[in-house]
């Protein structure tokens, strides 16, 4: 959100308090803990929703400047609700306020509620006269809220989650670059690692906001830390750089190439995508059923399938990827359940016994986590962190979008490709055949005759876009999860999706190789002619 006020914070955290209460999350008099991130606007939203928590009858817990994840992680283990002012990755003139439930993450279930609860307290303020009311006419607090003094016990059993669950001393031998930027868990996640034996080198840090994006890592990014290294490594040879977004709940990991192995460009930093990140964390936890969306790169399908793991493709959100994990623990027989997201974020829905105490179930997006992990999983193989993704199946992903799109025209795309019944995922052969491949039992089973004709129509439209021209083959797997994606028989994957907050359309690419991933998107994207502009126009 730009610009939130001390009453817009105020009336969405008073609203939540009120349902989380009504549903008998937050008990009378109970305790909600309050964090934030370090942007300029964070302090002062923060006050504001001290003072929603307590006009609410609750008390406030300053748990300070830390991740999302630490709030999270010391709320539920404390068994209260939390809020997070943060932004994100979005940028620094913006900020937003997270909730959470004392049991975990507020999930979609809770939306309408939460919404209802709010416009109710909207109402009432709006309602107040201007003596009456606490705010002045531009919606600031007239009396300014005091927060309690910060309580390092959130931070403190962050921390201890993972010096307590992996061994000490491990990562000895390993130099890691710490890209500190504006992250709020900048120093949680250098005294991390290096309290776990790696040689920590911190740099770029700053106190004016950087909004960093872990889906859309530039080149101008890439360059950056390619400057923090060459810079670092006139002391000693660096093995890995990592860093965070804004807070702190999505990595950033790049690996650290020999000269001779520099790029065309001459970088040394090996970046690695957040949906990949996660396959190597899965294989070093030992997971057994794996919740990802459906926007993965498929290489997660790839390798869950050779490893036997029982993988769940969801919506593309946090919330859904949580309500997969919650419903994989619901049904019981898997003891290793996780998740995450393509920014790289780790959900953890089990507890997992690592070489220390079993390392505690977060069933949130999580940074840190997947940074040990693939740093682990080098170091115990005693390879360098490159050479551990080179075991990864040779799978390249991109994305891309065009802005301004109305979100009725993304509506009428989808219309339109997308067939009406319950089946989201079908395969289809060149002789017409029809296989329902999302079935609870996880067998491909026929479509009834009615059902099966629509899918070939949709897969004959598609043809229209996807064309011989811009290199497309037969297409032989449909999946309408959340927006299109499509699979051709060259092993090509083209998925379109409307954002889902703002009049954009998407198209993400995986392929063999990265220069035909990087193809894909530039195909749809391209102006006026490309395949996201042609849907438009026959859609619209």
């Amino acid at each position: 959100m730009e610009d939130i006020t001390d009453l817009e914070a105020y009336i969405n955290v008073k609203g939540a308090i009120r349902y989380l209460s009504s549903t008998g999350d937050i008990r009378p008099g109970a305790g909600v803990v309050v964090a934030g991130d370090l942007r300029p606007s964070t302090d002062r939203i923060m006050r504001a929703c001290a003072q929603a928590i307590v006009d609410s009858g609750c008390q406030v817990e300053n748990a300070g400047k830390i991740p999302t994840p630490a709030l999270i992680f010391h709320s539920v283990a404390t068994g209260r609700a939390g809020v997070m002012v943060s932004g994100s990755h979005i940028p620094f003139d913006r900020n937003g306020i997270k909730l959470n439930k004392s049991v975990g993450e507020v999930l979609k279930s809770d939306e309408a509620g939460i919404t209802a609860e709010v416009e109710r307290v909207r109402a009432e303020e709006y309602g107040r006269t201007a003596d009456t009311s606490a705010f002045t006419a531009q919606g600031v607090l007239k009396r300014t809220a005091v927060l309690p003094r910060v309580e390092a016990a959130a931070e403190e059993r962050y921390v201890a989650r993972y010096l307590t669950s992996f061994p000490r001393g491990s990562l000895s031998g390993l130099r890691v670059l710490v890209y500190q930027h504006s992250a709020v868990g900048r120093d949680i996640l250098a005294r991390i690692l290096g309290e776990l034996g790696a040689h920590v080198v911190t740099a770029g840090r700053t106190e004016t906001f950087v909004p960093i994006d872990t889906e859309n890592v530039t080149d101008e990014m890439l360059d950056r830390l390619d400057g923090l290294v060459t810079a670092a490594a006139t002391d000693g040879p660096l093995h890995a750089v990592v860093s965070t977004d804004g807070d702190s709940d999505r990595p950033l990991v790049a690996a650290v190439l020999p000269v001779t192995d520099a790029d065309s460009r001459g970088r040394r930093v090996r970046f690695l995508p957040g949906d990949l990140l996660g396959i190597v964390v899965a294989e070093y936890l030992g997971a057994d059923a794996v919740a990802v969306p459906i926007s993965a790169n498929d290489a997660v399908e790839r390798r869950m399938s050779e490893r036997g793991m029982l993988l769940r493709k969801t919506r593309i959100g946090s919330p859904y990827v949580v309500a997969a994990i919650d419903e994989l623990r619901r049904t019981g027989g898997h003891a290793r359940i996780v998740g995450w997201e393509a920014n790289g974020g780790f959900l953890l829905g089990s507890d997992i016994a690592l070489a220390g105490e079993p390392l505690s179930a977060l069933p949130t997006r999580d940074a840190v986590l997947p940074i040990l992990c693939n740093l682990f999983a080098a170091a115990e193989q005693r390879l360098t962190l490159s050479a551990r993704w080179n075991q990864l199946p040779a799978r390249f992903g991109r994305a891309g979008l065009i802005d301004e799109v109305p979100v009725t025209v993304s509506h009428a795309i989808l219309a339109r490709l997308v067939p009406p019944g319950a089946t989201t995922e079908v395969e289809l052969d060149a002789a017409g055949g029809v296989l329902d491949r999302s079935r609870p039992d996880g067998r491909p089973a026929p479509l009834a005759e009615r059902a099966a004709g629509a899918w070939r129509d949709r897969k004959a439209t598609l043809a229209r876009f996807f064309t011989p021209a811009f290199g497309f083959d037969e297409i032989v797997r449909i999946n309408v999860l959340d927006g299109v994606r499509v699979y051709f028989h060259s092993g090509d994957v083209a998925h379109v999706r409307p954002s889902g907050n703002a009049p954009q359309l998407r198209i993400y690419a995986n392929s063999d190789s990265q220069a035909r991933a990087d193809q894909i998107v530039a195909f749809g994207l391209r102006e006026p002619d490309g395949i996201l502009r042609h849907m438009e126009k026959a859609f619209a």
